[in-house]
């Protein structure tokens, strides 16, 4: 945790309100963008004392998924959705020594993935989904998952969050993938008043500075899971307790 006497002040921070004008989006993948929504309650000062604040407490932030190339994070995340992470990385390893390429996924086949991913949520959607996106992988692609944002959200069973997580963490673009973690400690600090993903994804990139957009989501997203939980937050050990616009902050136990 981030000591207070480290912390600038937010006398200084709160008195410089945010410009509000739309920042770069590094992504060269992007083709589209989603509609923001209305202007962030925290200050550009405040903004980046969140981020600061959250570098300086974890410089190399990361996911906790389980993969060992982009095809098998690409996965990963399309067996992640409406599952958690650890149910994923506990039946992922096993099929990941044995098909970690879209050939040999393929070669595997639907019956036998279903073996691998039951304890899985939709395991049987899912493992339609995979044998799909790794038949279209080998055949438009080369076996090589695209850099590309756009076509990604074109394959069986991803969306645009998976998508945003592989163009991060596989391809090293600054994307905001927003989950249900992201979307919960956005509108709660403030950072954002979406009131869909797509509009808080719109925030997010356009508020948090430059420097710090790489690794953002995951901040995010670990706070949300470890410390802003949905249903009882632990505001007393959060690092931006004194910055976040959440009204019914949590006391100490």
């Amino acid at each position: 945790m981030a000591k207070a006497s480290q912390d600038i002040s937010l006398s200084s921070i709160r008195g410089s309100r945010a410009n509000g004008k739309t920042r770069n989006n590094k992504e060269s993948a992007a083709k589209s963008r989603p509609k923001a929504g209305r202007r962030s309650a925290l200050t550009e000062a405040e903004i980046r004392e969140i981020f600061r604040r959250f570098h300086a407490e974890s410089p190399e932030p990361k996911g906790e998924l389980q993969y060992v190339n982009p095809y098998t994070l690409l996965i990963a995340v399309v067996l992640s959705a409406q599952a958690t992470d650890a149910g994923v990385n506990k039946a992922t390893p096993a099929l990941f020594k044995i098909a970690n390429t879209p050939q040999k996924m393929l070669a595997l086949g639907e019956d036998k993935l279903r073996d691998y991913i039951k304890t899985i949520g939709l395991y049987r959607t899912k493992a339609k989904n995979v044998i799909a996106l790794s038949k279209r992988l080998v055949d438009e692609f080369g076996g090589k998952v695209p850099d590309d944002r756009d076509v990604l959200e074109t394959l069986p069973g991803v969306g645009r969050k998976t998508a945003n997580v592989v163009m991060n963490i596989a391809f090293g673009h600054p994307t905001m993938a927003v989950d249900t973690h992201v979307f919960r400690v956005a509108n709660r600090t403030g950072l954002s008043q979406g009131t869909t993903p797509l509009a808080v994804e719109a925030d997010l990139v356009r508020v948090i500075p430059p420097e710090y957009a790489l690794h953002a989501h995951h901040w995010l997203i670990l706070h949300g899971r470890y410390v802003c939980k949905a249903r009882k937050p632990e505001c007393w050990r959060c690092l931006i307790n004194d910055i976040c616009r959440y009204p019914d902050k949590t006391p100490a136990p």
